[in-house]
């Protein structure tokens, strides 16, 4: 990809992991895969439902992030945020790719761990 159409203000972490989305967090969850991660966004694969989830629905998520210590050393840390997704690919009939922008940032920048100081999990 030209580095001059790039827009994105943050780099995005890449990593395939659980995430748990629904427009009513009081309804079943919808399980799908992480792509990547930002601070202010996720993208993920889910199933292909027939209208589910739809550009600019509200959605809440439930996910992990990693955060990356010394080393090779990490630790999870979850995360519930909601916000709406801003953009659904079809990948093929069985999946989508939907993008979803949070309402409230993470408190950290996940593609950009070493480049920072990453608040400690906090043990309440």
């Amino acid at each position: 990809m030209d580095g001059n159409n790039e827009r994105r203000m943050e780099h995005r972490m890449p990593y395939h992991w659980p995430i748990w989305f629904d427009d009513d967090f009081n309804q079943e969850l919808v399980q799908g895969q992480m792509v990547d991660i930002s601070s202010k966004a996720a993208a993920f694969t889910c199933h292909a439902y027939e209208s589910y989830p739809s550009e600019g629905q509200q959605v809440t998520a439930h996910f992990s992030v990693p955060l990356c210590g010394p080393g090779d050393s990490f630790a999870m840390r979850n995360f519930t945020r909601s916000g709406h997704t801003c953009r659904i690919e079809h990948v093929n009939y069985v999946l989508r790719r939907v993008a979803v922008q949070f309402a409230e940032p993470l408190p950290f920048k996940p593609g950009e761990q070493d480049q920072q100081q990453v608040p400690a999990p906090s043990l309440l």
